[in-house]
């Protein structure tokens, strides 16, 4: 019995008792006085008991029979294991001609064990401890938003954070999460601190090669290479929480750095990265703790600045035809007659593509002279492009449609060599032109 079964019992006994009127009764129980009526019969016959709802431990007039509740779950069983509610009840009515309510279907299989609700399928991710040394791990990561607001376009910030302070070691805006802009960032980031013991990322394919079974490369992307010959571990890390630091100071930084950029005024990526030293001693006085442990794991850069950058480039070998000839990135290389190239065909040489100046062909460290024979430099057709790297695709497509000159199509006229006579003007003083000898007039 309900409260509100008890508290009907008691008032009703008051007005059987005479100490109460039927009109205050129904002002109380918030019901009309032809109800205080009826129940007064009812609880005259059947005592309290006839005051409860007949319908009460009923099923429903609405419900479902028995029958069609097992041959429902049986067909998810057999059939549809695997189907959210939704898309069950879409299924039963197309297939099966069975119109089950999708609610009422979810509760089924909540009953049954084939479906478990939103709150029983969260995954808890364990808090990991902070690393005790700084500079022991960098926690990277590219943040894509609109740091410029409506006064500039919308580009990347390359983070880059210490794991045991969480201080801002590296930030850098960059058109999108590309390689070449990893290289600049991490060149930046060992010249200003050193060679930390790893770094931990994503799964980007900056980062790592996602296909095992690829038949081209080393077995590691160009980044990767270029950190192992600095001595440098990569480490990819499972899921997004388990890089949370980073993941955090992104969501900081895309509210306080924009702020600050609007206050300065800042419009382009030029102008924000002068700014972005500044930013961070203040962010890192803010945020930044204090190590476990004092050591500084960061190792001094033994690398001179030439052959730091043949390392932050991409390099790749190309085999060389009989021809003196190679391709690379939609380009035809030709190599220069010498002694040394001469004797190349059939061999491997080395690419080196620099982001800030001409393309290298070596062999043996020796540089090679070249020209290229074909110069297209559109974006492939049906290229693959990832999502974080596509606004910036896009960018660099449209820049190509707009200098795309249409080709000229010539008549068969134009190709026969026909020019257009210009109307002539006859004057007085017009003489006419003889294209032969003068006629000679015959006399008998």
């Amino acid at each position: 019995m309900s409260e509100r079964d008890v508290r009907r019992i008691e008032v009703l006994t008051e007005v059987l008792s005479g100490r109460r009127r039927i009109a205050s009764a129904a002002v109380v129980l918030a019901i009309t006085a032809r109800q205080v009526n009826r129940l007064l019969i009812r609880f005259r016959e059947d005592g309290g008991g006839g005051l409860i709802h007949k319908g009460r431990g009923q099923s429903s007039n609405h419900s479902v029979s028995a029958g069609v509740r097992e041959y429902v779950l049986e067909l998810v069983r057999s059939k549809y294991a695997d189907f959210g509610p939704t898309l069950a009840t879409e299924v039963l009515l197309a297939k099966h001609d069975l119109q089950v309510g999708r609610e009422t279907l979810r509760s089924w299989m909540l009953e049954e064990g084939l479906w478990q609700s939103r709150k029983q399928r969260r995954s808890f991710h364990q808090p990991r401890l902070r690393r005790e040394s700084y500079g022991e791990l960098i926690q990277i990561d590219g943040s894509d938003h609109r740091w410029f607001e409506q006064r500039g376009e919308p580009c990347t910030l390359l983070v880059f954070i210490d794991d045991a302070t969480s201080k801002l070691m590296q930030l850098r805006f960059v058109p999108s999460e590309s390689t070449d802009s990893y290289f600049a960032a991490l060149k930046g980031y060992v010249n200003d601190h050193g060679c930390p013991v790893a770094f931990y990322s994503d799964k980007h394919t900056v980062f790592r090669v996602n296909k095992p079974d690829a038949k081209g490369g080393s077995g590691m992307t160009q980044f990767g290479r270029a950190l192992a010959e600095l001595n440098i571990e990569i480490l990819c890390a499972n899921t997004s929480q388990a890089k949370g630091r980073v993941e955090r100071a992104n969501r900081t930084l895309q509210d306080r750095l924009v702020k600050e950029l609007r206050l300065e005024n800042v419009c382009d990526m030029d102008a924000g990265n002068a700014f972005l030293p500044e930013f961070m001693k203040h962010y890192n006085e803010r945020f930044s703790l204090s190590a476990v442990k004092v050591e500084d794991l960061h190792r001094k850069l033994n690398v001179q600045a030439p052959r730091l950058a043949d390392i932050l480039c991409h390099r790749e070998q190309r085999h060389v035809g009989q021809q003196l000839s190679l391709a690379y990135d939609r380009r035809q290389i030709i190599l220069e007659r010498s002694d040394i190239a001469d004797g190349l065909a059939g061999q491997y040489v080395e690419i080196y593509d620099f982001a800030d100046r001409p393309l290298e062909v070596r062999w043996k460290g020796q540089l090679l002279p070249y020209r290229i024979f074909s110069k297209d430099q559109r974006v492939s057709h049906t290229a693959i492009v990832e999502n974080k790297r596509l606004r910036h695709a896009l960018a660099t497509v449209k820049a190509q449609q707009d200098t795309k000159h249409l080709p000229q199509i010539l008549t068969n006229s134009a190709k026969n060599g026909y020019k257009k006579n210009p109307r002539r003007v006859y004057g007085p003083d017009y003489v006419p032109k003889s294209d032969g000898a003068p006629a000679v007039e015959m006399t008998a």
